[in-house]
């Protein structure tokens, strides 16, 4: 149901290269894969000094439904993924959790959803201690849809 074309609309993270770097975020575009019918194969598609590239990762099952994991650089690295809530049709808003480190994300079908969703959006992220001031929306415009060979990241 996760298959197909999202967008990057939201992020609630404590991520101190995002707080840093937030007046210069780009769009960003996402395709879901499921190779396997298990795993998900993400392509994430974002501009870095206006070229396009492709950041690519599989997400392998944790076991139960709506729960992944993405493998790290380093022994024992992981960070889990949990599909906290999600219309397939319009939105899904995932948590990521890596070491003691949790983010909150919103992504939709289209570059823009209804207030109600953001409202579940910022509401969930309040509810693990993510407030507004950690909060950052995305453009919704300039997105990239490929990226050469050259500018793909595995």
């Amino acid at each position: 149901q996760l298959a197909g074309r999202w967008f990057l609309l939201g992020a609630a993270s404590r991520c101190s290269y995002l707080a840093e770097h937030s007046h210069r975020l780009e769009a960003t575009a996402v395709t879901v894969a499921v190779p396997d019918g298990q795993s998900l194969a993400i392509s994430t598609f974002r501009k870095l000094d206006r070229q396009c590239w492709e950041i690519r990762q599989r997400y392998l099952p944790a076991g139960a439904h709506g729960r992944f994991f993405l493998q790290g650089r380093g022994y024992g690295r992981k960070t889990e993924v949990v599909v906290g809530e999600a219309d397939p049709s319009s939105y899904a808003i995932l948590y990521y959790q890596d070491g003691r480190s949790l983010s909150v994300k919103l992504y939709g079908r289209s570059s823009q959803v209804s207030d109600a969703v953001v409202d579940k959006f910022e509401q969930r992220a309040r509810a693990v201690g993510l407030s507004e001031d950690v909060t950052y929306y995305f453009p919704t415009y300039g997105f990239c849809d490929s990226a050469d060979e050259s500018h793909v990241f595995d």
